[in-house]
């Protein structure tokens, strides 16, 4: 049987290999040994010498990396935002500054699409842990403002703040911020710190207006 000879390189198995084919792939689907699809790239690498390069950029990316130093931060980080209520910042102290190092660069995969499944679901719990840090310190920010208000609003006199049924916008505002705190909390979804701190700062904030009525010493 005469075998058929191929001119080599053979432009087929070149583009595939450009669109980040491996050769052995290449080689099953043509049919023929490995080797051979390799004499041809090689034929072909002399006229490109970029060849290789291409190939390399064009392979997938390679499975993200779980390192068991990466899961000890991130279960550090966890629960570092479950106790304090925030994200690690730097300049704090050296572990909490290494927990910010670790983030921001869990981050920037997560903006390149690169981030570890395991990484990203863990995260994703706590929420705009993907957001740059000004956006966060100004949540945090809006929601320390939001429990002065309400502290305010019942230190003038006022029954706890309603998030419907009311006209007066202040009311509103507090409201809404106020049932959203309860919702969380219902969920599973407060932090402790936050708690900690509507405990301390409105006490009773779970049970509402009409418990707050009822039990009310007030003449």
């Amino acid at each position: 049987m005469t075998q058929i000879k191929r001119p080599a390189p053979n432009p087929e198995w070149v583009q595939m290999y450009r669109q980040g084919i491996p050769t052995a792939e290449i080689a099953v689907g043509a049919g023929v040994a490995e080797s051979t699809v390799r004499f041809h790239l090689a034929k072909a690498s002399k006229k490109e010498p970029g060849l290789r390069a291409v190939h390399q950029a064009a392979l997938p990316p390679s499975a993200p990396r779980v390192t068991d130093a990466g899961r000890r931060n991130l279960e550090d980080i966890l629960a570092f935002y479950r106790a304090e209520g925030r994200l690690p910042v730097h300049r704090r102290s050296t572990r909490e500054s290494s927990l910010a190092g670790w983030l921001v660069r869990r981050r920037e995969e997560a903006a390149a699409g690169t981030l570890s499944p395991v990484y990203a679901a863990a995260l994703d719990t706590i929420p705009g842990w993907r957001d740059h840090p000004a956006k966060r310190d100004a949540d945090a920010a809006r929601w320390n403002q939001r429990l002065a208000g309400v502290a305010a609003w019942l230190a003038a006199g006022n029954d706890w703040p309603r998030h419907n049924k009311t006209d007066d916008q202040e009311e509103r505002t507090l409201g809404v911020w106020l049932h959203t705190q309860r919702i969380d909390a219902r969920a599973g979804k407060l932090t402790a710190a936050k708690e900690a701190q509507l405990n301390t700062v409105i006490p009773g904030w779970r049970a509402g207006r009409v418990r707050r009525g009822r039990n009310s010493c007030l003449p």
